[in-house]
């Protein structure tokens, strides 16, 4: 017997003093399984407190004799769990235990500061700033995901060839690497051929929108046609910056393109490849009448949010991609990495761009430049895809721990949307608005929600926005349970 299988073997004797975990305790096979169930063990009888952090994933290997990939899977079920915070290099640390789950009338603290009925976009801040223990907002990615060593190798390799010169300022458009990296990614992901030069960079959609609200009326756009049901937000930022909007129906096959003809307004905002909030795809019949009314001389204005983000269907190809002519096309990187970042792009006709680069110069002289090459080297180094399969992955499991816990709390649901992206709609029979009173109940209890009311402009079942990125299955399945007492009052 060699040295190493010596050691492990004393080590299965004997035991090790973290927890006092001994492999001889262990079933055959199932390592991974088996640490897990013995830390879940010791947190719940508090041997493990909040804040404690755990082994590094390499001594603990070395110290019970195994693979460090037995540890690392350990932790990682431990942290799907909710039971576990992996935080960078400060280590994998025991979460804050959540409190008790009280089905009815538990209040823990919630902020009662939101105003539900007659909302503006404060409230977005309003709600984010609330206290609740279980956040099923929708739009929110999981940010504990982070590619943190990713992000600083870029960072640092960006650094060390950076010249002082490349820390002046910069082209308001963006630094030319990354609308090259950028322009490569469309063209991989979402099947647009664009030249880097095309590429505008802005600090996430809602610039975006900001830039074409002041540039378009000058080419006889001063209103745009939104969706119905849609985002809220997208709408009242348009309004903000004074741009009129009258809604157009949405059905299962998503815009309804007659209507919009119908309607007159020169411009439409869509969400054609994940509709928000119902997640319906723009059908491929109404794809072809959005881009004939395009040609007719209608301005599109693409909103493709979170189109990376799928599961059970196949990819959707932009509509920028079947023409750059009358389609404005805006995404950004909040929905898979972080919306701190305020990184976004924006592509426009070519009759527009001079006007939205001197838009973007006159709002901010242009985004920050090291966030914009450390993002290039991610995405050239295949760092970014990476990242992306991975979070696919988590945020399967967490939109199937959302479906289960609907069909065991709330069957009479009915769930829309759930093929992609990261969050999914409910509706449930009741009076238009209710939903209002619903979501201010929940965050009365500690469950932070949408009303599907917020984005309507007209009336239509009630029904919740619900999240699941952001929330680990253990999280999402509680707080289902307690959105189920507040719809079933």
């Amino acid at each position: 017997m060699n040295r190493s299988t010596t050691q492990a073997s004393d080590r299965s004797t004997t035991g090790i003093d973290f927890l006092r975990l001994d492999l001889a305790d262990a079933p055959r096979g199932g390592l991974s399984a088996w640490l897990a169930a013995r830390i879940r063990e010791a947190i719940a009888q508090g041997a493990l407190q909040a804040g404690t952090r755990l082994p590094a994933s390499r001594d603990l290997a070395a110290d019970l004799g195994v693979s460090r990939g037995v540890v690392t899977e350990g932790y990682r079920r431990l942290a799907e769990g909710g039971y576990v915070v992996a935080r960078g290099r400060a280590g994998t640390v025991v979460a804050p235990r959540p409190s008790a789950v009280h089905p009815r009338g538990a209040r823990v603290g919630a902020t009662p500061s939101v105003r539900f009925e007659a909302p503006d976009l404060g409230v977005f801040d309003a709600l984010r700033s609330s206290k609740a223990r279980i956040d099923l907002t929708p739009g929110v990615p999981d940010l504990a995901s982070f590619p943190r060593s990713a992000w600083l190798r870029s960072e640092r390799a960006v650094l060390d060839d950076l010249p002082s010169g490349g820390l002046g300022y910069a082209e308001p458009a963006g630094v030319p690497v990354f609308r090259a990296a950028v322009a490569s990614w469309l063209a991989r992901y979402r099947g647009i051929g664009a030249r880097a030069d095309e590429v505008v960079v802005v600090a996430g959609v809602a610039q975006a929108l900001a830039i074409l609200a002041r540039v378009l009326p000058d080419h006889g756009i001063d209103r745009i046609a939104v969706e119905d049901p849609g985002s809220f937000g997208a709408r009242r930022h348009l309004e903000a910056w004074g741009m009129s909007t009258t809604p157009v129906v949405v059905d299962e096959h998503g815009l309804d393109v007659a209507a919009l003809v119908a309607d007159g307004a020169p411009a439409a905002l869509v969400t054609p490849a994940h509709q928000f909030p119902t997640g319906v795809v723009l059908g491929g019949a109404r794809r072809r009448e959005l881009l004939e009314w395009a040609a007719a001389g209608g301005m599109v204005i693409e909103d493709d949010y979170d189109a990376e983000h799928r599961y059970d269907r196949a990819p959707v190809t932009a509509l920028r991609a079947a023409t750059g002519e009358q389609i404005c096309y805006t995404g950004s990187l909040s929905k898979t990495l972080a919306p701190s970042l305020r990184v976004g792009w924006l592509l426009v006709p070519d009759h527009l761009r001079a006007r939205v680069v001197t838009a973007k110069r006159d709002l901010d002289l242009g985004n920050a430049t090291l966030p914009q090459l450390t993002l290039a080297r991610l995405m050239d180094s295949g760092d970014l895809e990476r990242h992306l399969r991975s979070i696919r992955t988590r945020h399967r499991r967490r939109r199937d721990a959302m479906v289960a816990a609907i069909r065991t709390h709330s069957p009479g649901w009915q769930v829309h949307g759930s093929a992609a992206g990261l969050h999914l709609t409910v509706t449930y029979d009741g009076p238009p608005g209710s939903d209002v009173e619903v979501a201010r109940a929940a965050l009365d209890l500690g469950v932070k929600v949408h009303p599907l009311s917020w984005h309507r402009s007209a009336g239509g079942p009630p029904g919740l926005v619900l999240g699941y990125a952001a929330s680990t299955p253990a999280q999402i399945e509680a707080g289902i349970a307690l959105l189920s007492t507040t719809t079933l009052r």
